[in-house]
């Protein structure tokens, strides 16, 4: 299934706690409310078992309108956290942060990356895998030279989806090794509640939410998820 007609518009839909409600079973996708009674479509996509799947959203694949939005959405939910930094996480909260630490009047944000500059130091770097890239080995990286603008600062963690809350977790140890103080995350969408047993008590922000989802012969069928 081509994706490339997602993410482009939010369009007027039922009241917020009704739109998740507009099925099951799903074919394609799955209507996730933003809020002032838009929504959004988000396609389904099959896990590599064949009988799950998950909602997506790739944010830099989408409108300059629609990014916007959720870096308004964003900015929004981590003001009461008043970050004085804001970072990003690879690939697509790197979309994000800029936008969001532009709306909460900062100067710049940090990023993070997976690339390894020559003058990089493994001490501030750890391991990470995805869900979407669950067999390729990669590292999360932070320049050294960004230390000062992270030591004894308040920092909220930017990323376009929060899943198993492994690479925001990844993310806190190197920003503790940096001497930043994790205030709180941010995220478009809640992607089921595994993360949330990982992440423990740091406030975690998103926008919207989604489930699980189980093949049936009529379509796909959210399965409840516990957050263990």
């Amino acid at each position: 299934m081509s994706t490339e007609g997602f993410w482009q518009h939010l369009y007027p839909g039922p009241a917020d706690d009704a739109v998740a409600q507009s099925g099951p079973p799903y074919k394609d996708r799955y209507p996730v409310p933003v809020g002032d009674g838009l929504v959004l479509d988000l396609p389904l996509r099959t896990l590599p078992e064949g009988d799950r799947a998950v909602a997506s959203i790739i944010i830099n694949q989408a409108s300059f309108a629609v990014v916007d939005r959720f870096a308004d959405a964003l900015a929004a939910l981590g003001r009461a956290l008043a970050p004085d930094v804001v970072v990003g996480l690879p690939t697509l909260g790197l979309t994000l942060a800029p936008k969001v630490a532009e709306r909460l009047g900062h100067a710049h944000y940090v990023p993070m990356g997976y690339s390894r500059k020559f003058w990089y130091d493994e001490a501030l770097s750890e391991p990470v895998s995805s869900v979407t890239t669950p067999t390729q080995a990669k590292r999360l990286y932070l320049d050294p030279n960004l230390i000062p603008r992270l030591a004894g600062r308040r920092v909220v963690i930017v990323d376009d989806v929060v899943s198993r809350g492994t690479t925001v977790t990844a993310a806190r140890h190197v920003l503790d090794r940096a001497g930043a103080v994790t205030v709180g995350a941010l995220a478009i969408m809640g992607q089921t509640e595994r993360w949330k047993s990982v992440l423990g008590g740091l406030p975690v922000r998103t926008v919207f939410t989604t489930p699980l989802f189980e093949r049936r012969s009529d379509g796909w069928w959210p399965v409840a998820t516990t957050a263990g």
